[in-house]
C-alpha cells in the first residue's frame, strides 16, 4: 500500500504519493495557498492514479520547519493510505 503526503512549502500545498523503490513519486501541486478540500484532495490523487484506501482518511502531524527550534515555525503534514485506482498502471 502507498502513502499519499501532504506538505506546504513555499506557500503552496503538495500533494504526492511516496512510492518506496521509485526515484520519482507521483506529485500535485495546488495552486490556491489555502487548505485543500477533501474533494480537492480526492481530486488530485485520481488525477495521479490514487484513491484513498479504506474509510481512515487523512491524519495531521505538526512539525518544525528546523529541527529542535521551539521558535521555528509550524509544519503541518498530512497523510493517508492510498491505492492505486482501478484500471491504472501508476
Amino acid at each position: 500500500m502507498a502513502r499519499a503526503q501532504m506538505v506546504r512549502r513555499s506557500g503552496r500545498w503538495r500533494l504526492y504519493v511516496a512510492l518506496p523503490g521509485r526515484p520519482e513519486w507521483p506529485m500535485h501541486t495546488f495552486t490556491a495557498a489555502a487548505v485543500p478540500t477533501l474533494a480537492e484532495r480526492s481530486g488530485a490523487l485520481g488525477a495521479l492514479g490514487f484513491a484513498l484506501a479504506g474509510v481512515a482518511g487523512w491524519s495531521w502531524v505538526e512539525d518544525a520547519e528546523q529541527y529542535g527550534d521551539p521558535h521555528s515555525p509550524v509544519l503541518l503534514i498530512a497523510a493517508a493510505d492510498v491505492v492505486q485506482a482501478a484500471g491504472d498502471a501508476a
